[in-house]
């Protein structure tokens, strides 16, 4: 199993919990990760681009046109990182509009994430709600975890805090079921 994916935003929308749920459930499986970042300006609105690998590598960076999948936490660094998928690719935007410029991919995928995390009340939570819906698209040679992988690792990371786990299994779980 070799899986390079990666998941872009802005600062704020939770890029880097993603990035490691992601690797979380990748250890969880027992598999290798590297995960890196971007996040300069991030304080300030700035675009966030991680990069998670899953497999036997020998860097945490992916190359332009080797990436395997894309989360877009934001329609408009579909543009900025968009040049990193390589063709056959599957990319997952947060957008209420069809996505143009990933016409070599194999799948892409919209969901109005930000609307659904206003619907279950937790606005803050698109990163979560654009992961389950993802999680539930992507087929399952293409991508190495589970709703369910990702829901343990949340259980793990959060069981001190029943509010913010419910809370995030939720909007996990309202992505997964849209």
């Amino acid at each position: 199993m070799k899986q390079q994916i990666i998941i872009s935003g802005v600062g704020g929308q939770g890029v880097l919990f993603v990035t490691r749920l992601l690797a979380e459930a990748a250890i969880l499986r027992g598999l290798p990760v590297f995960t890196s970042e971007t996040h300069g300006m991030a304080q300030r609105g700035g675009t966030v681009v991680s990069h998670l690998k899953v497999g036997e590598f020998s860097s945490p960076l992916i190359r332009p046109s080797c990436a395997d999948g894309l989360l877009a936490l934001k329609a408009e660094n579909v543009s900025l990182h968009g040049a990193y998928l390589n063709t056959g690719a599957w990319a997952v935007v947060n957008s209420s509009e069809p996505v143009s410029g990933l016409s070599d991919c194999s799948g892409v995928f919209t969901a109005d994430a930000d609307t659904y995390a206003q619907e279950i009340g937790t606005p803050k939570s698109v990163n979560l709600v654009l992961l389950g819906f993802a999680l539930a698209r992507i087929p399952k040679e293409n991508l190495f975890c589970t709703t369910d992988d990702v829901r343990s690792v949340m259980k793990n990371r959060l069981a001190n805090r029943k509010d913010m786990l419910d809370a995030s299994v939720k909007a996990l779980e309202t992505g997964h079921n849209k």
